[in-house]
């Protein structure tokens, strides 16, 4: 399980390689096409890592975090703490490896046009959970504390 906490950048070690797709380019021509979905709300982030790094064992992504997501840049805003389901898509280069608007693929089912700087999404090649920790203490869990009913054909329980 990959761990996180809100409002701060985080590392991801997943393992890719045993289910890579796309073995007739090198690792320098893939990058992962990370979707986050959060347990709570269904709210979904796709975004690419700010550095990556593809070993034989592992890969490792780098996220950060700021108010603004972006796709393209690594920049994420996991927020509300929780549990979220992530799923890495294996993306594949021909020519240079162009991470920007009209070259690299925003979802897992966007195709462009056949181009050598132009990522093609292969397929989904990691699937789990990730945690996502308060910074704060207190963006969790909420409660709203509610009048007592003036009738009487409710169950109330006290303050």
């Amino acid at each position: 399980m990959i761990q996180a906490v809100t409002e701060s950048s985080f590392n991801v070690y997943i393992n890719t390689e045993a289910n890579r797709i796309n073995t007739s380019v090198g690792s320098d021509k893939i990058r992962h096409l990370m979707k986050f979905t959060n347990d709570l709300d269904g709210s979904v982030q796709y975004v690419y890592s700010t550095t990556h790094f593809i070993s034989e064992r592992y890969t490792k992504m780098t996220f950060d975090y700021n108010t603004t997501q972006d796709v393209y840049t690594g920049a994420t805003k996991l927020i509300p703490a929780g549990y979220y389901k992530y799923e890495a898509y294996e993306v594949s280069w021909t020519g240079a490896v162009a991470i920007s608007a009209g070259n690299a693929p925003v979802t897992e089912t966007d195709v462009l046009p056949v181009a050598p700087t132009h990522g093609i999404v292969q397929g989904l090649v990691a699937i789990g959970k990730m945690y996502v920790a308060e910074k704060s203490g207190t963006q969790q869990v909420q409660y709203t504390q509610h009048p007592e009913p003036s009738g009487s054909n409710y169950i109330y329980y006290g303050q």
